[in-house]
């Protein structure tokens, strides 16, 4: 068993904003049952327990909702100190957890660094482009909220990073965007395009990103980070670190850009186990902990044949150019046709992006070399 890589849903998909684009309600919301509650600690300790028994090298608890901290405080302290007394010490145990912020204060942050959190601030750059889509039960906006939790969290010395969703609107928005970002001193920046719901057309959806749209988006982006790092100032945005770093021949990191689907595990309250964030359906359950172990968890997955689908190559990206940076993309953005998963919704973005952006990010290499 390689090392292992766990998403975990302490609240399922409860959470105390009502986001318009969270893939994630989309998903629940089909389900035969849309929330499981709160994980119980007969969950969270038989995931521990297994996982560190199956896991070699090392093991990764990403925390996501949802809303991840409505599960509280002591239901985080019990998780790690029971990761602590059941590890072994030669297994690497990571910790991460993605949060909309407006729940944290002092102990939050204590513990976050205490324990080696890596924490993603979802912020989606500034006030206009945040409190359109990302507001309260109320219908308030949390702009403010999550700048507060951003200093709370600087403040603790807290390593963390903000996650900006690319919706249409945020895209035609992009300069004052990134700007926003850097003028506020977030170093480490990720953008991800929104989804549309499962069961909708693509494109309809209030928020939705066009392929057209998210091509602008990227190469304006690209313009702008470009710029800095030319004048020696470097932000980190991880699908430009991710692609330069593949241009030095390495391998990516972030799972959309490797071309197939990893051996990851979603782990819902009630201890249902899915194949990806993406795919909490119940069409894709592959089990549960409390009464599967991780053998049977892994046939599941073999049996759906989820891994091999998406290794699968539309003929079109075998005789694409572009195909070595851009892999067809997240499985979830590839569109269905009669013989499976076929091109990436946003393929003509890419294409568009990777010729505009092709010369510079070679002499990003170069730039980031001595860093």
């Amino acid at each position: 068993m390689p090392p292992l890589s766990i998403l975990l849903k302490p609240a399922s998909s409860g959470c105390n904003l009502r986001c318009a684009y969270c893939f994630y309600a989309d998903e629940a919301s089909i389900r035969a049952v849309p929330n499981y509650g709160l994980m119980s600690g007969e969950v969270s300790h038989t995931l521990i327990e297994k996982a560190a028994e199956a896991a070699e090298g090392s093991v990764t608890f990403l925390f996501q909702g949802g809303e991840p901290t409505l599960a509280g405080l002591d239901f985080f302290r019990d998780f790690v100190s029971h990761t602590e007394r059941t590890a072994p010490p030669e297994l690497s145990v990571r910790y991460a957890i993605q949060t909309n912020g407006t729940l944290l204060d002092g102990d939050w942050c204590d513990f976050f660094r205490e324990k080696g959190f890596l924490v993603g601030l979802s912020l989606d750059g500034t006030r206009a482009c945040h409190d359109r889509f990302r507001r309260d039960g109320a219908g308030g906006g949390t702009y403010d909220r999550v700048l507060r939790a951003a200093r709370q969290l600087e403040g603790a010395g807290v390593e963390y990073n903000v996650l900006t969703v690319v919706t249409g609107y945020l895209a035609r928005h992009i300069q004052s965007v990134f700007t926003a970002l850097c003028r506020e001193g977030f170093r480490f920046q990720q953008y991800i395009p929104c989804l549309d719901p499962l069961e909708e057309a693509r494109g309809g959806a209030g928020y939705s990103l066009s392929p057209e749209q998210y091509e602008d988006f990227l190469k304006t982006l690209f313009d702008l980070w470009y710029r800095e790092l030319e004048q020696g100032r470097y932000w980190s945005v991880r699908y430009f670190d991710n692609l330069v770093w593949m241009l030095a021949g390495h391998a990516p990191e972030q799972c959309s850009m490797v071309g197939c689907c990893g051996l990851q595990y979603l782990v819902e309250a009630d201890g249902s186990v899915y194949p990806c964030d993406f795919y909490g359906l119940d069409r894709y359950r592959l089990g549960n902990l409390l009464e599967n172990s991780w053998a049977e968890l892994d046939g599941a997955r073999e049996a759906l044949g989820f891994v091999e689908e998406s290794r699968r190559i539309p003929e079109a990206c075998g005789r694409c150019r572009w195909y070595p940076l851009c892999r067809n993309g997240c499985r979830r953005d590839r569109l269905t046709g009669p013989e499976g998963l076929g091109r990436n919704y946003y393929c003509r973005a890419y294409a568009g992006f990777f010729a505009y952006a092709l010369p510079r990010l070679g002499r990003a290499l170069t730039l980031l070399k001595p860093r």
